[in-house]
C-alpha cells in the first residue's frame, strides 16, 4: 500500500466510525477497499450525491473522508458541501485532488484556482493545504480527529520541505529566517517559496519563510509578524482575488496595519501543459518568482 492508503487503513482500525468514500477517483485509494471491505463506498460520478451521502452518514456517528478531483468536489457539490456539511458543521472531510497547478495538463474545467476562496467562505469550514505528503500524512490524523468540517487540497510528493515544526492545527511554520522579505505560502507553492528565497539568500536578501499549512484555521499571528518586515509576499496556485492575499488583506484592513504586500497568484485560469511549463509560462519558477521579488524591493 501507498503511505497514504496505510495510514487510512491504520486510522480506520483504531477508529470504526471512519468511513472512506470516493466518487470514481481511486488514484491514492487503489489497494483499500480489499483491506477495508464495505467501509469503502465508491459511489461513482456523482459528487453530489457523495456529499449528500457522506452528510447522512455523519449524522449518524461517522467520520466520512470522501475523495473527487478538487474542480468536482468542491464546485460541483458545492451547494451540498455548503448546506448538508457547513450549515451542519459535520465532520466530513473533503479530500481534493490535484488541486492547483497539479493539474498540469488539464485545461480550466479541472483546474482547482478557486477551491480556497469557496471553503474560506463556508463559516467552520477547516482548510488543510500541506506543502507535501510528509505533511498531509503527520496532518491527517489531527484533522480527521477535529470537530468540524475540512477541505484538504491532497498532494503526493514526498519531502519537498525540510519541515521545522510538528504539526498543530492553525499553527504555521517558519522555514527560514531573514530580515529584509518574508514570504507566506501554502500547498504545493511553499517548495517553490523555499526555492526562490534560496536564490535571493545567494544574492544577500535575507528571506523568512511561512508555510501556512492550515489555511483555515488561520495563523494571523504569523501574518501579522511577517508584515513587520519590510516586504511581504503572498505566492499561491489560486486566483489573485480572494485567495490568501485577499484573506491578508482582510486581516490588514481589521487591525489597521500598514504593510508593503506583494501578491503573487494567478489572473484567470493557467495555460495547461506538463508542469514545468505550466509554472514558467505562469511565472511561477523559484528563478522568475526571486525576479520579481527582487525587482519590488529595488523599486
Amino acid at each position: 500500500m501507498q503511505p497514504y492508503e496505510q495510514l487510512l487503513a491504520d486510522l480506520m482500525a483504531e477508529d470504526e466510525r471512519i468511513v472512506v468514500m470516493t466518487a470514481e477517483n481511486r488514484a491514492a485509494l487503489r489497494t483499500l477497499p480489499e483491506v477495508v471491505g464495505d467501509r469503502f463506498i465508491d459511489v461513482g460520478i456523482a459528487e453530489q450525491t457523495m456529499i449528500g451521502a457522506a452528510a447522512g452518514l455523519a449524522l449518524r456517528g461517522r467520520i466520512p473522508i470522501v475523495h473527487a478531483l478538487s474542480t468536482f468536489l468542491v464546485y460541483r457539490a458545492f451547494e451540498f458541501v455548503r448546506t448538508d456539511v457547513g450549515i451542519g458543521r459535520l465532520p466530513v472531510k473533503l479530500v481534493g485532488a490535484v488541486p492547483g497547478f497539479l493539474s498540469d495538463g488539464n485545461g480550466p474545467t479541472h483546474q482547482a484556482v478557486e477551491d480556497i476562496a469557496l471553503m474560506w467562505g463556508i463559516p467552520d469550514m477547516g482548510i488543510f493545504a500541506p506543502a507535501d505528503e510528509d505533511e498531509l500524512l503527520e496532518g491527517l490524523p489531527a484533522v480527521i480527529a477535529a470537530p468540524e468540517p475540512y477541505y484538504i487540497r491532497f498532494i503526493g510528493f514526498p519531502g519537498r520541505v525540510a519541515h521545522t515544526e510538528p504539526f498543530a492545527l492553525g499553527t504555521s511554520e517558519t522555514l527560514s529566517e531573514g530580515d529584509d522579505v518574508a514570504i507566506v505560502s501554502y500547498g504545493f507553492c511553499v517548495g517553490l517559496a523555499v526555492e526562490a528565497a534560496r536564490l535571493l539568500s545567494e544574492a544577500g536578501i535575507g528571506c523568512r519563510v511561512v508555510n501556512l499549512r492550515t489555511i483555515a484555521p488561520l495563523d494571523r499571528e504569523a501574518l501579522l509578524d511577517a508584515c513587520e518586515l519590510p516586504l511581504v509576499v503572498t505566492i499561491e496556485d489560486h486566483f489573485l482575488h480572494n485567495g490568501l492575499a485577499s484573506i491578508l488583506a482582510g486581516i490588514l484592513m481589521e487591525e489597521q496595519v500598514v504593510a508593503n504586500v506583494l501578491p503573487i497568484g494567478l489572473p484567470t485560469w493557467f495555460r495547461p501543459g506538463t508542469l514545468d511549463r505550466v509554472l514558467e509560462h505562469a511565472g511561477f519558477t523559484p528563478a522568475q518568482l526571486a525576479d520579481r521579488i527582487r525587482q519590488r524591493l529595488e523599486s
